[in-house]
C-alpha cells in the first residue's frame, strides 16, 4: 500500500489572499517553500495528493474548465521543480445548491483517492488550513492532520511528517 500526503489548496499551495475564489491563472500565487515542500513528500516515498473545495462551480461563478486549466498550470510550474501532485481532487459543489459527500469537512474525495489509489491512511497525513480540513482527515482516519495558518509555508510539517514515519 501507498502512503501519501493530502493537502488543501488555496490558502496552503496556493495564496488566497484578497480572492474569495481563486479560479484564474493570473491570481495564482504559490505560497513559500511549496515547491521544495512537495518535492521533499515525494522524495521521502509520499503520494502527494491534491484535495480542494471549488463550491465557485456550484454557484456559477466559474466552470470546471477553468479549475482544471489551473490545475494545469500549477502543475506545468511544479512538474519544473519535481514537485507535482499525483492527484487532484476536487468538488465542485457546493452546500447553498446540493449536498454531496465529497465537500469538505466530509471525507469522500480522500475516501476516493484512499481506494483508487491503494493508500494505507494509517502511514497517510493531511496538511490544511482550516477545520473543515482537519475534520475530513480525521473523518477519513488518516495518522495525523496538520493544520497551518493560511497563506504560509508548510515546510516544516513537511519535514514533521516524514520524522513521524521514520519513527
Amino acid at each position: 500500500m501507498n502512503k501519501a500526503v493530502f493537502i488543501d489548496r488555496d490558502g496552503v499551495v496556493n495564496s488566497d489572499q484578497g480572492h474569495y475564489y481563486i479560479y484564474r491563472v493570473e491570481d495564482f500565487i504559490f505560497n513559500p517553500d511549496i515547491e521544495a515542500s512537495l518535492s521533499l513528500l515525494k522524495e521521502a516515498g509520499y503520494k502527494t495528493i491534491l484535495i480542494t473545495n471549488q463550491g465557485g462551480v456550484a454557484k456559477g461563478e466559474y466552470n470546471t474548465e477553468a479549475v482544471e486549466k489551473l490545475h494545469d498550470f500549477m502543475q506545468f510550474h511544479l512538474k519544473g521543480q519535481n514537485a507535482e501532485f499525483d492527484a487532484i481532487y476536487y468538488c465542485p459543489h457546493h452546500d447553498s445548491v446540493s449536498s454531496c459527500e465529497c465537500r469538505k469537512p466530509k471525507p469522500g474525495m480522500i475516501i476516493k483517492a484512499i481506494q483508487e489509489l491503494n493508500i494505507d491512511p494509517d502511514q497517510s497525513f493531511l496538511i490544511g488550513d482550516s477545520k473543515r480540513d482537519i475534520e475530513a482527515g480525521k473523518a477519513a482516519g488518516l495518522k495525523a492532520c496538520f493544520k497551518v495558518k493560511k497563506n504560509t509555508s508548510i515546510f516544516k510539517e513537511a519535514n514533521e511528517i516524514i520524522s513521524i514515519n521514520s519513527q
